[in-house]
């Protein structure tokens, strides 16, 4: 048995298999991403604590002899056992490295896959089905979001993909669902383009808002930014159903049908849910970058398809 194998049957320190699953559940908790394994970083102490390590374990070195520099070389145990699981997971394609992903993302951190999202899931016994809910990053869906963000904004910019087809999910329409939606919401930083509502679950792993079409994916609308609204999930289906546009300035416009609801229709308490936008002059907020604002070809077909005039 090696050196280091012997420390670690000697300390009564977990599995590798046991510090990969952890890993894994770490980077679920942590919305897909966490930092590379230096001193002082929290994710240390917080998989050491799933284990319930003693400072003995937390805190013994390995000692290496570079006889050639007459010196010894030390490093911590259980940040080396950390590290091996992470390895092994990369090898394993369950988590891509800090060199790939800085290439994606410039952060030096290891993130999730598709597969170790999947296996992240199993772990915590959570329904696959859930993956189109949960904001967790994968390396696949922020190579979409990353394209998402550079595409060049188009002067002519068609809001159809004549190619999509509506009702199937594959892997494939998975990731590109999940990409559009993590590009949307973080565009409008988590919050709805209307009411501004910012909140997300209590365990953090989901949020409210979501990322609306505006040319409707059932119409083959693209799924990119400028086809692509945050809203809250009321002010979405209102939205979705033509109770409200907007205009090609990104001032909201109400039905005037509104004025024929009866009184107790569209409140919230004493607040006016829909009537609260009819005086024609709120616009909605936007990102901070007005290359990925909606695209007004996309406004205007909304108007004309869906915004109910009459």
């Amino acid at each position: 048995m090696s050196y280091e194998g012997k420390m670690l049957e000697e300390l009564g320190m977990p599995s590798r298999k046991d510090v990969e699953d952890a890993l894994l559940k770490s980077l679920f908790k942590n919305n897909g991403v966490i930092r590379e394994f230096g001193v002082g970083e929290e994710i240390v102490d917080e998989i050491a604590n799933v284990f319930n390590l003693n400072d003995l374990q937390r805190g013994a070195y390995l000692e290496t002899i570079y006889r050639k520099e007459n010196r010894i070389k030390r490093s911590s145990l259980w940040h080396r056992l950390l590290f091996r699981a992470a390895d092994n997971l990369a090898k394993e394609k369950m988590v891509s490295r800090p060199t790939q992903t800085i290439l994606l993302t410039q952060k030096r951190e290891w993130m999730l896959t598709e597969n170790g999202f999947d296996k992240a899931l199993q772990l915590l016994d959570i329904p696959n089905e859930q993956k189109n809910i949960l904001p967790i990053k994968s390396f696949e869906v922020e190579k979409v979001v990353k394209k998402l963000n550079e595409t060049p904004r188009p002067i002519n910019y068609f809001p159809f993909d004549e190619k999509k087809k509506t009702g199937i999910i594959t892997r494939e329409v998975s990731i590109r669902n999940r990409g559009f939606r993590q590009a949307v919401i973080e565009a409008y930083e988590y919050k709805c383009a209307v009411c501004g509502m910012k909140i997300n679950s209590p365990n953090k792993l989901i949020w409210e808002v979501e990322a609306a079409h505006i040319v409707p994916h059932s119409s083959k609308g693209k799924d990119d930014i400028l086809n692509g609204l945050s809203l809250c999930r009321l002010h979405h289906w209102a939205f979705d159903v033509g109770w409200f546009t907007l205009l090609d300035d990104y001032t909201i416009n109400i039905s005037p049908t509104i004025h024929n609801l009866p009184a107790d229709f569209g409140r919230l308490g004493n607040y006016e849910f829909l009537r609260a936008m009819s005086s024609n002059t709120i616009k909605i907020f936007l990102p901070n970058k007005e290359e990925i604002y909606p695209h007004p070809n996309a406004i205007r077909w909304h108007r004309e398809n869906i915004f109910n005039k009459k």
